[in-house]
């Protein structure tokens, strides 16, 4: 395991199932208090949903899905918190690609 020093950012790009607005929405406090957790640990780098449409709130276009970015100790902690998201236990997810970053800029 890696200290807070050398922990690895990891893109974690979450890709909405069709057909799973009205659930999606249901979920969305707990998606973010899943999310908020890993706020309050220093760890979050950015985190939001991918909308279908060019609209903050797209409506019934819905969403592509989520992209979180953040500090995990390994590719397996980065996984294993993922699939502990409410979004992925509920199958609002069909696919999550989670790989390792580097921040270059700012």
């Amino acid at each position: 395991k890696r200290d807070a020093l050398t922990r690895m950012l990891y893109v974690i790009l979450g890709h909405d199932a069709p057909g799973n607005l009205d659930q999606r929405l249901s979920l969305r406090p707990q998606h973010r208090a899943h999310i908020a957790e890993l706020q309050h640990a220093g760890r979050l780098v950015i985190a939001g949903p991918r909308p279908r449409v060019e609209a903050i709130d797209p409506g019934a276009a819905g969403y592509h899905g989520s992209l979180i970015i953040g500090e995990f100790d390994d590719l397996v902690a980065a996984r294993e918190w993922a699939e502990s998201d409410p979004y992925f236990k509920a199958g609002i997810f069909s696919q999550v690609d989670i790989q390792p970053f580097v921040k270059a800029l700012p």
